[in-house]
């Protein structure tokens, strides 16, 4: 009888994934416009830029210059789209199709939690399911703006996705929501504010 030999297939070790930052995690949860609304709120938390109705403005320091250190790539690149004020819808986009965006793609692309295609491989999935497990992200990073606890921001942020007649629509839903609670003495909270980098979620600010 012919001896059978099997070819032993040695297991492919994964590269060792470096730790992943809020971006990173922004990216595989929702992809580059995740990024950006991640970016947009963060800011907005820690007062370098405001929303106001349906546009966003860096906050320049006391001497008028350019908003203070953004503390992260992405966030730079939102300030530098509106220094005196844009779309929120632009700046969004804008973000969402930066080179530093698409970096963040690229990179995970390489350590092997993206395909080509930029879809979710069985790797990411798990390191995205462990970011939400250990709880020191907001919840807007992983679910996007439904997640937003501020309803008026909620609904600005969305409305910027929206086509144009069902956005302002929203945004009308909005501001009336927010009449509503300033009628029963609930006006918003000022915005948290410190320093580094962070993925913001609290309410209060402009939205």
């Amino acid at each position: 009888m012919a001896a059978v030999f099997r070819r032993r297939v040695r297991p492919v070790v994964p590269a060792a994934v470096p730790a992943l930052d809020p971006y990173d995690i922004a990216h595989l949860a929702g992809g580059p416009r995740r990024v950006a609304e991640t970016a947009l709120t963060g800011l907005r938390d820690r007062g370098l830029v405001r929303v106001l109705g349906s546009r966003v403005r860096a906050v320049p320091d006391e001497a008028g210059a350019p908003a203070g250190p953004a503390g992260h790539p992405v966030e730079e690149a939102l300030i530098a789209l509106c220094p005196r004020g844009r779309g929120l819808a632009a700046v969004l986009a804008g973000v969402a199709k930066d080179p530093v965006t698409d970096k963040i793609g690229d990179r995970l692309v390489s350590y092997g939690l993206l395909t080509r295609r930029h879809g979710l491989t069985r790797a990411g999935r798990r390191h995205l399911e462990f970011a939400r497990r250990e709880g020191t992200l907001p919840a807007h990073v992983f679910d996007g703006p439904a997640a937003l606890p501020d309803a008026r921001f909620r609904a600005t942020v969305t409305a910027a996705t929206l086509p144009s007649g069902l956005g302002k629509t929203l945004l009308r839903m909005a501001k009336a929501l927010d009449r509503d609670t300033d009628s029963h003495g609930h006006g918003d909270s000022d915005g948290g504010s410190g320093g580094g980098h962070s993925c913001g979620g609290g309410g209060g600010g402009d939205y």
